[in-house]
């Protein structure tokens, strides 16, 4: 069957508030059946989760709504969300705040989805640590990603989605796309933009005024440009007997409309054919 996966970081409430309705929009359009949403704000009185998916038919959660604590800053910066066109179960969600990255408060959150005709698949949203200098901590975190799959993996390939704040040649990301080991361990998984992106496939980029003046703050250097959202997608290795063909991947919510951008990151779209067979 045809998968379509998308994943945003959608900045919390900075920026101008149409930005929210002006996501929806898109959302409908693209009408995805995985959705990976990061810095997405919650509160007693207020779900930003609930405006991005409104009128979709999506099902959506919130990290807040299964944690039984609030990561401190989650006020201002939000948290990690998912969004699925059939109803899924949460299995875990993971904390990945470490004593050299303890400013992180978004969760990953893997779910089951039941998948209509074909069999249940585990789909992850997930983030790293944000800091420039973070490697070491994204390395230890992205192990322990890989290792949330192995508990709750299902039949169909993993999918796993989000802002990992490293580029293709960090250690993390290369750690995921099976080019290097981390520990002593290693794994597999297909990179999406890789497979079927065309160009540079930049995400988080001085063209983006929203991104501009952050990466002025953080980094310091013009000309800035870094492709650090991913959908990638698990291997025949650990899925033998199914399988899952990235189609096509593309930038998504990378246009202003009437002069508002989105976020400050660009999305990616992933069109996926999945089946519980494996491939010929």
């Amino acid at each position: 069957m045809r998968l379509r996966v998308v994943t945003l970081n959608v900045w919390n409430r900075q920026g101008d508030p149409k930005r929210t309705g002006l996501i929806n929009l898109e959302l409908r359009r693209l009408a995805p059946d995985l959705v990976s949403f990061q810095e997405v704000v919650k509160s007693p009185d207020h779900s930003q989760l609930d405006e991005l998916i409104h009128d979709t038919g999506l099902y959506g959660t919130h990290q807040a709504d299964v944690l039984r604590t609030v990561p401190p800053h989650a006020d201002r910066f939000g948290g990690s969300a998912i969004a699925t066109r059939w109803p899924h179960r949460v299995e875990e969600v993971l904390d990945l705040r470490m004593s050299d990255a303890n400013d992180v408060p978004w969760c990953s959150l893997a779910v089951s989805v039941p998948l209509p005709g074909e069999d249940d698949l585990l789909f992850i949203a997930a983030t790293t640590s944000w800091r420039l200098s973070a490697e070491s901590a994204r390395e230890r975190q992205v192990v322990a990603l890989t290792d949330l799959d192995a508990r709750h993996r299902r039949p169909l390939p993993t999918i796993i989605a989000g802002d990992f704040n490293a580029t293709p040649d960090a250690a993390s990301i290369r750690y995921l796309t099976g080019l290097q080991s981390l520990g002593g361990r290693s794994v597999k998984y297909h990179d999406a933009w890789e497979v079927a992106g065309e160009g540079q496939g930049y995400t988080w980029s001085v063209d983006n005024p929203n991104a501009q003046s952050e990466i002025g703050r953080i980094v310091r250097q013009p000309r800035h440009r870094r492709r650090v959202d991913y959908v990638f997608v698990g291997s025949w290795d650990a899925h033998p007997n199914a399988s899952c063909e990235v189609q096509a991947a593309s930038l998504a919510f990378d246009l202003a409309v009437d002069g508002i951008w989105p976020s400050d990151h660009f999305g990616v779209v992933a069109d996926l054919e999945i089946s519980a067979a494996p491939s010929a």
